[in-house]
């Protein structure tokens, strides 16, 4: 089966499953440069050209860089990068600062996608950043301007302003729906996407910890796993959640299917989302044939519905949490 691509916005098509590269950042097991690179070939040859990265994410842009120069100009790629900058007046020359920054570590002219985020709602500087970004944009530096973990509200402030954003990323998985509540119709409405991430919940949803004891701290060996330990404990909790594991393991039996890969077909056939971000521990361990085998899948009704009698049985996310992003303010 080959890769699902979706045109995200005007001269920019991205594969519907996106290699993340938060996971050089530290916590998910130590990265050697050359055999990350060497292991993006094998992402680039098996279909997945689209990469998802961060000035604070270590030495991913540094990645990016160098893997472009060892498969030369003519092989095409996408990389989406942020720009995270700590809260504070922001004036055009730091902004500008930061992205020939990630320019000069990309080896490139041009960002494809700038995912903006922002700690702090209190300092409305965020519309300063916008503005300057969107000079930079003018001036050909970057193509399209996106965000990551803003809600609905900022969002809604951004277009007001009259800031063409093309995409917001968040966490959205069978979990975590909050996405749901407002995002989703007013995204529909604005033409905005969302990328998703945390849809596998850093790993949880697999066949290895299906009818497995509730792990304890010390077993949570990455961050990913850490971070979304606690998400499935404000869902629900550990029995709640093998219940979930136990549908899911019957669905992807049906399908001849992995519970990964239902789990990414869940979010991949909701309205908005343009695609998902699946962590990539590059020279560590890679899941890509299994990964390829979501668009071979037919979620129906029946598969829906079972999900959904485990899911209507959890706490409600948005009224814990709040608006997606909420969980880093």
């Amino acid at each position: 089966m080959p890769m699902e691509k979706t045109i995200l916005a005007k001269d920019l098509e991205i594969c519907r499953i996106l290699n993340g590269m938060w996971q050089v950042a530290g916590g998910h097991g130590q990265i050697d440069s050359e055999s990350a690179v060497s292991d993006m070939e094998k992402y680039h040859e098996s279909g997945f050209t689209t990469w998802d990265l961060a000035d604070i994410y270590g030495p991913a842009e540094s990645l990016i860089g160098e893997f472009r120069r060892k498969i030369g100009k003519k092989e095409k790629f996408q990389a989406l990068t942020k720009f995270v900058p700590n809260p504070g007046p922001m004036s055009n020359s730091i902004v500008t600062h930061y992205i020939e920054q990630s320019l000069k570590k990309m080896d490139t002219d041009c960002i494809d996608l700038l995912q903006f985020h922002w700690w702090d709602y209190n300092d409305t500087s965020y519309l300063d950043v916008l503005h300057h970004l969107s000079k930079l944009q003018n001036e050909g530096k970057i193509k399209h301007l996106g965000l990551t973990n803003f809600d609905t509200k900022r969002v809604k402030i951004m277009i007001e302003n009259d800031f063409h954003i093309v995409s917001n990323q968040v966490q959205y998985s069978i979990l975590d729906n909050r996405a749901e509540k407002l995002m989703v119709s007013f995204f529909e409405k604005h033409n905005i996407k969302i990328l998703s991430y945390g849809t596998l919940l850093g790993g949880f949803f697999s066949e290895k910890y299906l009818d497995a004891d509730e792990p304890h701290r010390g077993d949570l060996t990455t961050a990913s796993l850490q971070k979304y330990k606690n998400m499935i404990d404000a869902w629900g909790g550990w029995q709640l959640f093998q219940e979930l594991l136990r549908v899911l393991n019957d669905i992807a039996k049906k399908h001849y299917c992995s519970i990964a890969n239902v789990a990414t077909k869940f979010v991949l056939d909701k309205p908005q989302v343009a695609g998902v971000i699946i962590g990539a521990r590059l020279g560590i361990v890679n899941h890509r044939e299994d990964n390829i085998k979501t668009f071979d899948i037919k979620l129906d009704q029946k598969d829906i519905s079972l999900i959904e009698t485990i899911t209507k049985k959890s706490n409600d996310l948005f009224e814990i949490i709040g608006d997606c992003g909420d969980e880093y303010r």
